[in-house]
């Protein structure tokens, strides 16, 4: 309760405060104030701080009281009351009592600055709020409540300290509240709730009291502050009154002191006025005399002075017949001036003259205009407004103006010469008549590596100390003299100690009395020449990158080291080397680190191969070497060295890379007869090593398959059979399982080739995939496929749902979904009847158009299937991931069904998580009964196969389907006709 009473008072004393005119706080809370502002601030902390120490001051007395009284009701309730009580609470007072005195010294010896903190008033507040509750706990909890003698004698005295103490307090109004409340309002709720005849008399009497003491108070408090602010006001109005005394005596001794100084500047200014007098007359004269003088120069010169009045546009200018051919000395700007300007200069001399009028920067303009004989003038303007009215608008505008054509055309002439001389790749050198040179351009410091300041006053032999260099400059002197003109070469040294050849041009300038005023130099480097022909016909026939020879350099040398290998009856070797997998270096690392490999390829090559008649790069990853009368044996041995030093490994920054080739061998003149047949037979034996696996050679023989030539004519076969509609659609039955019925089929292209009869799709797909062929096939196999769909649905009513097979390259297209969706459009099929089949490389990609096209084709209704499941990179992700219907079964896990139990676990795995997915599953290669048994045990969905039926032809298909629907009472006969 004492606690509430403290905050109680706290919120009456803040209360109180809102409601008077309370002084603003301190001045440093304030941001920025006037004068006026700034002495009521100081007023407020003045008054604030008179508070403080009233209080302070006042503190003493009262807590002597407080003392005073707590001995004396001690004496008088310590027989009655609790004796350890009463003497733990006396202890109490004392030592509250003796820090408040402590509290109440530190303040007096504080600075001003420091009494205004908060702690002081925290403290002050603190110790009353203490003190009253001291008081107040003596009615609780020390004066026995049954005994009216020591009760009436204990009131009486804490009643009276407590009104003391209070009324001392009033003048602050939060002081007497922290005091009053926890002394007065604990006791008086006390006496009030208990149960006594007297004890509710004695609380009515307090709360009586009190009220009036609160009355008294704030009357008190209300005197006290008005008094408080009056005291404060005096003094500041005292205060600013000696300030103003003190302004006004400043004020005088600083007025005195500017009438003296102005008395003297008078007599000064009295003193000046007739040396001025004389000095005005002094310089009117010159002025006059001046002006005459440039009136007389400007008549003498071709300046033309103009006076433009912009108010009337009227132009006054002189020497207009000199300068524009015209007789008049004035006309008008806008009719007479402006349209002689130049078109292609107006604007440049329009802004220059607005800048002029806007912003006073300087107006000095040079442009053309047109004479009057019709010819075109380059004149240099310079002027100013010399008159402008109140708005800063030009009135009025004076300058001059001259005509400088010529001296733009010398200026033109002097810029193209300056130019050529610095712009051309020779050297160019200016001597005087004693052979010093007086300028250089910048190519003859670039081919000499001596700066102009080096060589500039010095003499032109001064670098030569080569003496037939010297003895060929006095050769060149005499023919000089004589024919003014000398060009030849001449031995040069640069300044590194180079020395170099120089063809040199030198021309004699004479003046008009024939006197040698100037010799100019003309000079061209021929090594940088001789250097860059060198280097041409080196990158001719060398490749850049590995620094061997060529193609061209090749073909060359081989052409003529057979000439020469049949007139002497000698043989040739040709040792074609292909590195093996390059493709996939050059993808996986990059072209730097491909190149990087190719260069250490071509140094152990360049190292072994040493006396090797040539050792050339053909391509990117392709080298041949020739090498003179070489055995069988040998060969086969250094074929062998050439695969064993290119498989050491090769380390390409923090990778280390084994590399294979294949090395494909022809000779000449055993099966070649001429360099084109060794080069194409070295070739062929090559492409064979490659096929073979790589890493190994072989000899060239008539008896090895032409495989790459009848691979590039099955390609042209393949172009020609798409236009050609060669192209076939078998389908294979697929039958469901628990219906024993065909419902779908998986469509499989054929290719009836004119000479080779049926081919299969292993055949000819990886060509079409290498070749890109695979996206026309692929679309033709799919619009025919859902044509053949249609037609059954819509003819016969047979639903039957077709599988195609799709490329990676096809999904790969961004637009390929929108291809099917038009497919579907245009052939009628229902989205549901086509079913695509993927591989699991396809879904292995992490291509967004890869990505995309799936979620298409699912929100088309699209069925899709993954073929060939279990044989590549198997993963739950993608199953996860992707939108797919079917899994189907490899045929290399259903053949060996009765003799692998490995195989028959990875079946039964496979259709069990299919179906916890809610995945359909099909079994390829289904050629037994007893496969089919058990994948009809295992719930298997659909089997294809041999067994089921093989791949026919749309017309034998079609009357499949219409014998199952014929059938479709009896069914067991589907199995045993398709069987």
């Amino acid at each position: 309760m004492g606690y509430a009473g403290v905050w109680f008072a706290k919120w009456i004393a803040v209360t109180w405060k809102r409601h008077d005119s309370r002084p603003d706080p301190a001045p440093w809370m304030r941001p920025s104030m006037t004068g006026s502002e700034k002495d009521l601030s100081t007023a407020a902390v003045r008054q604030q701080l008179r508070q403080l120490d009233l209080l302070f001051e006042c503190a003493r007395l009262p807590q002597w009281l407080v003392m005073l009284a707590a001995c004396a009701v001690s004496l008088l309730i310590w027989q009655d009351g609790s004796q350890p009580l009463v003497l733990g609470w006396l202890m109490v007072i004392c030592m509250l009592t003796l820090l408040r005195i402590r509290v109440a010294r530190c303040y007096r010896h504080s600075s001003p600055e420091q009494r205004l903190r908060p702690r002081w008033s925290a403290l002050f507040y603190l110790g009353n709020a203490f003190s009253g509750l001291a008081m107040g706990l003596v009615h609780i909890l020390l004066v026995p409540v049954d005994t009216f003698a020591v009760q009436s004698a204990a009131y009486a005295v804490t009643t009276g300290v407590i009104l003391c103490v209070s009324i001392i307090y009033a003048h602050r109004f939060s002081a007497f509240f922290s005091f009053a409340l926890p002394s007065w309002l604990p006791p008086t709720l006390f006496l009030l709730l208990q149960d006594d005849p007297t004890s509710p008399y004695w609380g009515l009497m307090g709360t009586t009291l009190f009220c009036c003491m609160l009355l008294a108070a704030a009357f008190i408090n209300r005197s006290a502050r008005r008094s408080l602010q009056s005291d404060i006001h005096n003094e500041a109005l005292l205060h600013r009154l000696n300030e103003a005394h003190q302004q006004a005596e400043a004020l005088n001794i600083q007025l005195t002191g500017e009438i003296q100084h102005r008395r003297q500047a008078e007599q000064q200014l009295r003193n000046s006025h007739d040396a001025l007098e004389h000095r005005v007359a002094q310089r009117t004269t010159e002025l006059q005399q001046t002006q005459a003088r440039l009136s007389m120069a400007l008549e003498a010169s071709a300046l033309g002075l103009w006076d433009w009045d912009l108010r009337t546009d009227e132009v006054h200018h002189s020497h207009l017949q000199e300068i524009f051919g015209l007789p008049d000395t004035r006309l008008t700007m806008q009719g007479g001036l402006k349209p002689r300007v130049h078109p292609e200069d107006v604007e440049r001399v329009r802004a220059a003259l607005i800048a002029h009028f806007k912003h006073a920067t300087p107006y000095c303009v040079e442009y053309r205009v047109k004479h009057q004989a019709g010819h075109w003038v380059w004149v240099e303007d310079n002027g100013r407004a010399v008159e402008r009215d109140s708005a800063r608008r030009a009135l009025r505008m004076i300058g001059t103006r001259r005509d400088i054509t010529s001296r733009r055309q010398h200026h033109e002439q002097e810029r193209l010469a300056a130019t050529v001389f610095e712009a051309t790749s020779d050297g160019i050198f200016v001597l005087d008549p004693q052979r010093r040179i007086l300028a250089v351009n910048q190519a003859f410091s670039v081919i000499t590596g001596y700066a102009a300041n080096d060589v500039v006053g010095k003499a032109l032999t001064s670098a030569s100390t080569n003496p037939d260099t010297l003895a060929t400059y006095a050769r060149m002197r005499t023919t000089l003299l004589s024919h003014d003109r000398w060009e030849g070469e001449v031995q040069e040294q640069r300044r590194s100690g180079e020395r170099y050849l120089q063809w040199l041009q030198l021309t004699v300038v004479r003046n008009g009395a024939g006197d040698i005023t100037h010799y100019v130099g003309f000079f061209a480097d021929r090594t940088i020449n001789r250097q860059t022909e060198e280097q041409l016909r080196y990158l001719a026939n060398h490749d850049s990158l590995t620094q061997l020879a060529n193609r061209g350099l090749f073909t060359r040398t081989l052409a003529e080291a057979t000439g020469q290998a049949r007139a002497h009856g000698t043989g040739l070797a040709l040792l074609h080397i292909d590195l093996d997998r390059f493709k996939n270096i050059n993808e996986t690392l990059g072209h730097a680190q491909a190149d990087a490999l190719l260069r250490q390829v071509a140094d152990r090559l360049s190292a072994t191969l040493s006396d090797a008649l040539i050792l050339a790069r053909l391509s990117a990853d392709e080298f041949v070497v020739v090498q003179q009368d070489m055995p069988g044996s040998a060969l086969e041995q250094l074929a062998s060295r050439l695969l064993q030093i290119l498989g050491e490994p090769i380390r390409l920054g923090d990778n280390d890379l084994i590399i294979s080739a294949s090395i494909g061998i022809s000779l000449f003149p055993g099966e070649a007869r001429n360099s084109l047949q060794l080069i194409n037979q070295a070739n062929q034996a090559m492409q064979h090593a490659k096929h073979l696996g790589g890493n190994g050679f072989q000899f060239y023989s008539a008896q090895l398959p032409t495989r790459s030539t009848d691979r590039l004519h099955l390609e042209n076969d393949l172009r020609k059979a798409l236009t050609d509609d060669q192209l076939q659609v078998h389908y294979q039955p697929k039958l469901h399982l628990a219906s024993n019925s065909i419902n779908s089929a998986e469509a499989l292209v054929r290719w009836q080739h004119p000479t080779r009869g049926m081919l299969l799709p292993g055949e000819f797909i990886a060509i079409a995939e290498e070749t890109g062929l695979i996206l026309p096939l692929g679309e033709k196999v799919l619009r025919r496929a859902c044509i053949q769909a249609s037609q059954w649905l819509h003819t016969g009513s047979l639903a039957v749902r077709v599988a195609v097979n799709l490329s990676v390259q096809q999904l790969r297209q961004p637009h390929f979904a929108a291809l099917v969706a038009d497919i579907l459009t245009d052939t009628g099929l229902p989205s549901h009847l086509l079913e695509l089949e993927l591989t699991e490389s396809m879904l292995l990609e992490h291509s967004d158009s890869v990505a995309d096209n799936l979620a298409a084709l699912r929100q088309l209704g699209v069925e899709l299937a993954v073929d060939d499941f279990g044989t590549g990179y198997s993963s739950l992700a993608y199953l996860k991931r992707f939108p797919i219907r079917c899994l189907k079964i490899d045929r290399a896990f259903i053949c060996e069904l009765d003799e692998q139990p490995g195989d028959t676990a990875i079946v039964r795995a496979i259709i069990a998580m299919a179906h916890s997915m809610h995945m359909s599953v099909v079994a390829e290669g289904v050629e037994q009964e007893s496969q089919l048994a058990f994948l009809r045990s295992q719930g298997c969905d659909e089997v294809q196969g041999y067994l089921i039926s093989k791949p026919l032809p749309t017309d034998a298909f079609t009357r499949l389907l219409q014998q199952q629907q014929s059938q479709a009472d009896t069914p067991s006969q589907p199995s045993e006709t398709l069987s």
